[in-house]
């Protein structure tokens, strides 16, 4: 129905969305939610391919009719370039060699810096999200949650989609990021980049002996956004996820295999459970555990022992 229905489908999307009629459709909230998700990732694809054909008309040459002298607008070009009524905003087409504006951007770009365990040994902010993908090839990025938030102004209601975007590698490292815009493709794009600048390190343990490799959370830890409150619980090998799909998401691309979780508050409000999930990985690394009591030898940082290459770039 979606394929025949394509010239209409954002009609039909926007009363759906306006008059809320989908809430009758979907009795479940999970299903609600994904019912929501996949109308916003639909809406994003026609945008897109939309993009090229207002583009190509938009390039296409207008013939102007002025009064005397054959009308201005076929003049030949003048001596800096194109008429400035051709000229439209800059594009940028493909992805671009990274110069790194940071100290930190730097030392990574010349390999200085080996890993991104270095840089949360520092405790050193990242303010660049290519620092990431320099580290870790294989991120992974999912939308959970996308949808519209208005603004009241003096012209009216501004409305804007929100999105919340989680990367992860499987492999105890989880970042979570949300963004706002005018498109659902912006949303997206925006919040990919705030997830990579807000990457975190999960510390993983054991349930019972130390048998093979670390497989669920070291310790029993909670997180909190708002009302919502989510603990985390060390389970068996075998048990899986035993925890809601927002959260089972989260863990899943932080590479927890084994947990139970719990939790209460308004855990419909699907932001604030996000967030208490996210907060509850980071206080992995915030608990010592014995094994974490051996004396650490005090090291330099980075900026400290490369200042004479940072100081020879200036």
């Amino acid at each position: 129905m979606i394929v025949q229905a394509n010239k209409g489908i954002l009609g039909i999307l926007e009363l759906l969305l306006n008059e809320q009629l989908y809430v009758s459709l979907c009795v479940n909230r999970t299903l609600k939610t994904n019912f929501q998700i996949k109308i916003f990732i639909l809406m994003a694809e026609q945008e897109q391919q939309q993009a090229p054909a207002a583009e190509q008309q938009q390039a296409a040459p207008v013939e102007k009719k002025g009064f005397g002298r054959g009308g201005r607008g076929q003049r030949e070009r003048r001596e800096g370039g194109a008429p400035r009524q051709n000229r439209g905003p800059r594009r940028f087409g493909g992805e671009q060699e990274w110069t790194p504006l940071t100290k930190l951007g730097r030392l990574v770009k010349a390999g200085k810096i080996k890993s991104l365990e270095t840089i949360f040994q520092f405790s050193i902010p990242i303010k660049e999200y290519q620092i990431v993908d320099h580290f870790l090839k294989n991120l992974k990025e999912e939308p959970l949650a996308i949808g519209p938030v208005q603004k009241q102004t003096c012209a009216g209601q501004r409305t804007r989609f929100k999105a919340y975007v989680v990367v992860g590698d499987s492999h105890q490292h989880i970042g979570l990021g949300w963004k706002s815009a005018k498109e659902v493709q912006g949303a997206i794009k925006g919040a990919v980049i705030n997830a990579k600048l807000n990457l975190i390190p999960v510390r993983k343990g054991y349930w019972g002996n130390k048998i093979a490799q670390p497989h669920t959370v070291p310790c029993k830890v909670t997180g909190k956004e708002g009302s919502v409150r989510v603990r985390l619980v060390p389970a068996p090998r075998g048990t899986g996820i035993v925890a809601a799909i927002t959260s089972k998401k989260v863990l899943q691309m932080a590479g927890i295999q084994d947990c139970y979780t719990q939790s209460k508050g308004s855990t419909r409000t699907r932001s604030n459970f996000l967030k208490a999930t996210f907060h509850a990985l980071k206080e992995t690394y915030n608990f010592l555990t014995p094994d974490l009591w051996g004396h650490t030898k005090l090291e330099s940082t980075p900026f400290q022992e490369h200042s004479e290459y940072l100081a020879a770039l200036k």
